[in-house]
C-alpha cells in the first residue's frame, strides 16, 4: 500500500477552508477565554475536580467547530452557555449547603500529623506517596520531622504547617538519594524511620518490624532544621 502524504496532511483541504479554520479557531479560543473569565477562576491550580470536568466540557464544545466544516459555531456557543449556567447553579447550591459542597468537591484530607503519614484503619496510606514526596521537595522540606501537619486540599494543593526549630524531630528523609538507601537490615544503633509510614524508632543492629504499620523497610532518620 502506497503512503499518500497529501491524504495525511491535507486531504481535501482547500485554501478557502484553511482561512475559515483560522477564523473559527480564533473565535472559539476567544469564546473559551471569555467563558472561563465568567467562571471567576484565576488559574489551573485553583480548579477542583468538578471544575476540571467543566473545562473538559468547554474543550469538547469548542474543538469540533474549529476544523469541522459541517459544524457551525452557534450550537457550540449554546453548549458552552449551558455548561456555564450549570456551573453557576451548582456553585450557588454549594454555597448554600456544606454537605452538597462536600459531595461535589470532596473534603480536605490530612496526610501528615506529628511527622508521620496518616494511615487508614487497614494501615494503608491515603494518597500516592511518591507524588507527595515530590511536593515536599518543592517546598524545600528535607524530612517528615519538620512537618507538624500537612493537608491535601480539594484543589490538589498541599498546605504545610511546620514545627518550630526547637520542636523539629528525627524524620523520614524525602530526598531521593537518601530515601533510596532503605534496607530491611539495620547495621548500627541509631534512629531509623519506617519508609512506609514515617514512624521513627531507635533500633539496634538486625531486622525489625515497624510497631505502627508492621512494615520492615527502614532508612536512617535525619533531624536537620528547615531552611527559612
Amino acid at each position: 500500500m502506497d503512503l499518500n502524504l497529501s491524504d495525511i496532511f491535507t486531504k481535501d483541504l482547500d485554501f478557502t477552508f484553511g482561512i475559515e479554520i483560522v477564523v473559527r479557531t480564533l473565535v472559539m479560543f476567544i469564546l473559551i477565554l471569555v467563558v472561563l473569565r465568567m467562571t471567576g477562576k484565576k488559574g489551573v491550580r485553583q480548579l477542583s475536580i468538578f471544575e476540571v470536568a467543566i473545562i473538559i466540557g468547554f474543550g469538547s464544545a469548542a474543538g469540533d467547530p474549529m476544523f469541522t466544516r459541517d459544524i457551525s459555531i452557534v450550537p457550540s456557543v449554546i453548549v458552552m452557555a449551558t455548561i456555564l449556567l450549570l456551573y453557576r447553579a451548582i456553585t450557588w447550591l454549594a454555597t448554600k449547603s456544606e454537605r452538597f459542597e462536600s459531595v461535589l468537591e470532596g473534603d480536605p484530607m490530612y496526610v501528615i500529623e506529628d511527622g508521620m503519614f496518616i494511615l487508614l484503619d487497614n494501615d494503608e496510606l491515603t494518597f500516592a506517596k511518591d507524588e507527595f514526596l515530590s511536593e515536599m521537595r518543592q517546598q524545600s522540606i528535607e524530612h517528615l520531622g519538620q512537618i507538624r501537619i500537612a493537608i491535601l486540599e480539594t484543589t490538589g494543593n498541599v498546605s504545610f504547617f511546620y514545627f518550630s526549630d526547637e520542636d523539629v524531630r528525627p524524620g523520614l528523609p524525602v530526598m531521593p538519594r537518601v530515601y533510596n538507601t532503605r534496607s530491611k537490615t539495620v547495621d548500627m544503633k541509631a534512629d531509623y524511620a519506617c519508609v512506609y509510614c514515617g514512624h521513627v524508632e531507635t533500633l539496634a543492629p538486625g531486622r525489625h518490624e515497624c510497631k505502627r504499620c508492621k512494615k520492615d523497610e527502614w532508612v536512617k532518620a535525619i533531624d536537620t532544621l528547615r531552611l527559612s
